[in-house]
């Protein structure tokens, strides 16, 4: 059985009409828009207070970031209290990298503030 080459085949195809590439190409954007919508969705239903809120991106991004903050910052706290009873946490902490991005949007969260004050 003569098996045909990937380029064979591809030259055998017709060729798509510039309204069909349209076509095509608005689909898959609108894939691509819906993926993302879905996203944000799970996102903002996963991250406290965001229940009821209008879907707006930046807010949702906005709400992640200090969540997730605020949970790196209490799973320090959780880690600190543990080694001062003695437990050995080794494993538990974040990468070094993780905890310094951490800092820094804090820090740069902290000065915004203060300037629209």
């Amino acid at each position: 059985m003569p098996s045909q080459s990937p380029t064979a085949n591809a030259n055998d195809r017709p060729r798509l009409t510039e309204a069909q590439k349209k076509e095509n190409h608005i689909r898959s954007e609108q894939k691509r828009r819906e993926a993302i919508r879905e996203g944000f969705d799970r996102l903002a239903s996963i991250v406290p207070g965001m229940e009821g809120q209008g879907r707006s991106e930046a807010v949702v991004l906005e709400a992640t970031i200090k969540y997730m903050r605020e949970m790196v910052v209490e799973r320090q706290q959780i880690i600190a209290a543990a080694q001062a009873k003695g437990i050995n946490t080794t494993g538990w902490e974040l990468p070094k990298d993780t905890i310094e991005a951490c800092d820094n949007q804090m820090e740069r969260t902290r000065l915004e503030e203060q300037e629209q004050k």
